[in-house]
């Protein structure tokens, strides 16, 4: 399929679900319902094409033992250990215990020793920032200390007006920061993929 026939195909999904926010027609919303469900159809389709790739790369990295052959055989075990309790006769699929086990016992765990990692190092970079000395640092700094002190469990009258203040930061101040970056992101994730559809590059401006 040649770039402009994909260019015109993505322009005409989007021109579709625009319309079908803004206007109310049960024909136009089942064709949009179809166009979406496509979309989540090719969206597995990479999913699965990602994953097979994975497993295909990690398989070249332990049979020639490059890189690191531990973490290879670790990815493989897992994605077997999942597949075969996921695709076994007389599994339930994703609601199988064996899956299930799997996710609770240990995927949750993994997960959790990420993000206690992540705060280690939010901890690390919140220092560099105070030794840095510059003003934008010393300010997050500021307000992730807000943040956490309004957050702490206490009991009593001080900590039902803590809550309150902590839930009035989270939706008012720190809500609409990060809508606004939600919205820059977007605006800017358009404007890339227009130009990378229409083909205009830094030479054409």
């Amino acid at each position: 399929m040649r770039r402009p026939t994909i260019t015109a195909l993505v322009v005409l999904v989007g021109l579709l679900l625009l319309v079908d926010l803004l206007i109310v027609n049960s024909a136009l919303g089942q064709l949009a319902g179809i166009v979406v469900e496509a979309a989540i159809l090719v969206a597995a389709g990479v999913a699965l094409a990602g994953v097979a790739a994975l497993g295909t790369r990690r398989m070249g990295d332990l049979w020639r033992r490059r890189g690191d052959p531990v973490g290879a055989a670790l990815v493989l075990a897992g994605m077997a250990a999942m597949l075969l309790a996921g695709l076994r006769p007389g599994s339930s699929g994703t609601d199988d215990p064996a899956v299930q086990w799997l996710i609770v016992a240990l995927l949750v765990p993994i997960g959790a020793t990420l993000f206690g990692l992540l705060f280690v190092s939010t901890l690390a970079a919140a220092r560099r920032s105070l030794r840095a000395g510059s003003s934008e640092g010393t300010l997050l700094v500021a307000a992730a200390l807000v943040t956490t002190v309004l957050l702490v469990p206490i009991s009593g009258a001080l900590g039902d007006r803590l809550a309150d203040a902590a839930g009035w930061s989270l939706a008012v101040p720190i809500g609409a920061a990060f809508r606004g970056l939600l919205i820059g992101i977007a605006i800017l994730t358009a404007v890339y993929a227009a130009r990378t559809l229409l083909g205009i590059g830094a030479a054409d401006d």
